[in-house]
């Protein structure tokens, strides 16, 4: 009776070791692949504000899930098993919902437990805005200056998500002088407009534009990152700015099919 079970620890034991040499194997070969750049950096993946760059956030994220729990417009999702090493990796698609900042605080950030999604460059950005309104006050910030709000811009600009291009000229119908009618977006998405404190479904809302201008009107950094410009003959293109970091607003505002704007991810763009 006494060796049977020492017969069947060694088995469980073997089986054990087996199993984790497998592990290491499998892990130790992901990591080869990660330390090819060229193999994560192409990705066309679309990450969260504040991502660190893909090599590191691969390691990083531990794919808990926190960000997308608490995104109040629910644009963050977890990539499927055809994302490869990506796979549970969280992620933006800008045609369905984009990151339209109005959780101010940049809440995934504050959330992610590994800083894969890093909280620090936005601090830093709002300390640093602070300290220069004091500056510009003299140490005493007036009652009517909100200092959060100013904060707030400083840490949307250091997002830096990607950037948003034109793939087609033609595609765009303020590029004809033609305008829009009608809802603000084909599908039901959250977004709260430049100067409103409340969240719209942009598919209830109804627009009217003469000169098709969703993607300046609707930008959460206004015309630091993109403006519309006239090209001559009552026609116009948005012109994007380097304050753009692609959050996707105006990728999912436009009413082209296929998109005249779409973002490229940052790391596409390395």
């Amino acid at each position: 009776m006494g060796g049977k079970p020492t017969t069947t620890n060694r088995r469980q034991f073997l089986k054990a070791t087996a199993t984790a040499i497998v592990s290491l194997t499998v892990v130790g070969s992901a990591a080869y692949y990660l330390r090819d750049k060229s193999s994560v950096q192409k990705t066309g993946i679309l990450r969260p504000p504040g991502s660190v760059d893909e090599e590191d956030f691969l390691y990083a994220c531990i794919k808990c899930g926190l960000c997308v729990q608490i995104c109040p417009v629910h644009a963050i999702k977890l990539a499927d098993w055809d994302a490869f090493l990506s796979y549970g990796t969280p992620y933006i698609d800008a045609n369905v919902q984009a990151c339209d900042f109005s959780c101010d605080a940049i809440q995934c950030a504050e959330t992610c437990p590994t800083g894969a999604i890093d909280f620090q460059i936005f601090r830093r950005a709002g300390d640093r805005a602070y300290e220069q309104l004091l500056k510009q006050y003299g140490g005493q910030i007036p009652p009517d200056v909100n200092p959060f709000e100013i904060q707030i811009m400083a840490m949307r600009r250091v997002a830096n998500m990607g950037k948003a291009v034109i793939t087609d000229p033609q595609q765009c119908l303020a590029y004809h002088g033609k305008g829009y009618s009608g809802p603000l977006g084909k599908h039901h998405a959250l977004l709260r407009p430049p100067g409103s404190k409340e969240r719209i479904d942009i598919a209830e809302v109804h627009v009217e534009r003469e000169i098709c201008d969703l993607c300046v009107a609707y930008c959460p950094l206004g015309s630091e990152a993109i403006e519309l410009k006239e090209i001559g003959n009552g026609k116009y293109l948005p012109e994007i700015k380097d304050g753009c970091v692609g959050c996707g607003v105006c990728q999912m505002l436009c009413p082209t099919d296929p998109k005249a704007i779409v973002v490229e991810p940052r790391e596409k763009l390395a």
